[in-house]
């Protein structure tokens, strides 16, 4: 590994694509000492992206409704989640842990990759959550800063542990977080990092190292994006522009949201997504954008011209979370499937495909026998200089997200 990017000539890259070491966002965590989940808690006990104050407290304003539970009658659980976000039979296209719980339980997984973006899920289920109704589905994951804003309306119900005995494995660093004390209402499904991805075809044989190239290069134009997750993307600049995320004021938010405006008025912005990038980035259209690791790292596994940069003014850490919404029809299904992932070597087998960092305790363990060099790969456990570059944006109150909200929806829209 290079000081700035993932070189695709590293031997210990090279053989973890061929085992089809792939995902959507790239593990993190664990070097010099530092456990995965210590590091995240120290990152991210306070959240990647909670919302502070009032918001954090994680005491919603109303209750989340409960819904007649049909788990006992109805053996199935409908799980939106992100795209390329669990283990997958690359010869059958099955998921391979899923099927395992099917045949353990009895339980039937409509499991639907519909998650792209937080903001663009939430769109999609608030008039539902709002006009108490069933969004027909069992269990989601979002990410910590979405969390705390769906404790905070109501719209998703408090976990029955007792359902859920290996929550016990969870590591206790992770335990208590600041959008959710207690872990009442989420339990984490996964980590990552993000980044700059680009394609050396479309670049010309170009690295893209920094954010400031990334949006004022001229042979870039018209070639980048930028997520529609404001606290990434705008991580990112105010990062490159020196700020430290875990406390930036007004002024270092706008000055990012500056920046950001300058390049799209200059046609230098194609656009601004959720995962759908992967498609432009793997055909050239988009030459470089700002992505998910993960992401990369499973376009490498067909092309080695699709490149990655973890930027070294820093990149941004994120969580995304198991939570079961209001009016589920099979919360108690929804919980014994949190339980089945959050046995070591469940989870072991999705890490060995997605890449990630893993929630629970002793799979690191697992994941030696499974292949003892996943355990030590850099994907998985990246040095400490990496690690020591990884910044959490800091909790906002609502008053705050509402304003930054606006004020980055202003530039994504049109």
């Amino acid at each position: 590994m290079n000081e700035s990017s993932f070189d695709k000539d590293n031997p210990i890259l090279r053989a973890a694509l061929i085992r089809g070491l792939v995902s959507r966002r790239s593990a993190m965590m664990g070097a010099a000492g530092v456990s995965a989940a210590a590091f995240l808690a120290a990152c991210g006990s306070a959240g990647k992206n909670p919302t502070s104050g009032a918001a954090g407290t994680g005491a919603a304003k109303k209750t989340a409704a409960a819904a007649t539970d049909m788990s006992d009658s109805e053996k199935i659980i409908n799980w939106s989640n992100w795209t390329e976000y669990i283990d997958v039979n690359d010869k059958t296209k099955s998921r391979p842990t899923l099927e395992a719980f099917t045949k353990q339980t009895g339980i039937k997984v409509n499991y639907s990759e519909d998650y792209l973006d937080n903001d663009e899920f939430y769109a999609k289920v608030r008039p539902l959550l709002d006009g108490g109704k069933d969004t027909g589905r069992d269990v989601w994951c979002s990410t910590d800063w979405m969390v705390a804003r769906l404790i905070r309306q109501g719209y998703v119900q408090k976990l029955d542990l007792a359902n859920i005995p290996n929550a016990k494995n969870l590591d206790a660093s992770l335990q208590e977080v600041e959008f959710d004390p207690g872990r009442l209402y989420s339990l984490p499904w996964q980590s990552g990092f993000a980044g700059i991805g680009y394609n050396l075809k479309a670049t010309g044989g170009k690295k893209i190292e920094t954010i400031t190239q990334l949006l004022t290069d001229p042979s870039l134009k018209g070639k980048v994006t930028l997520l529609t997750e404001m606290r990434d993307t705008v991580g990112l600049v105010m990062m490159e522009q020196g700020k430290d995320i875990s406390k930036f004021t007004d002024a270092d938010f706008q000055a990012a949201i500056d920046v950001i405006q300058q390049a799209k008025d200059a046609g230098q912005i194609k656009g601004f997504t959720g995962n759908e990038y992967t498609d432009g980035l793997a055909k050239g259209d988009i030459a470089a954008c700002v992505a998910w690791t993960g992401d990369v790292v499973q376009l490498q596994f067909a092309d080695p011209n699709i490149q990655y940069t973890l930027p070294q003014k820093g990149f941004t850490l994120w969580s995304d979370n198991f939570v079961i919404p209001a009016l589920a029809k099979h919360k108690k299904n929804a919980e014994k499937l949190i339980d089945y992932y959050y046995d070591p070597a469940v989870m072991a087998q999705v890490e060995a495909y997605v890449n990630y960092i893993a929630p629970v305790a002793g799979t690191k363990e697992e994941l030696v026998k499974i292949d003892e060099s996943l355990a030590s790969n850099p994907l998985i456990v990246p040095p400490a200089d990496v690690l020591a570059r990884a910044q959490v944006f800091r909790g906002l109150s609502p008053a705050e997200e509402t304003k930054y909200s606006k004020m980055y929806a202003s530039i994504t829209a049109g």
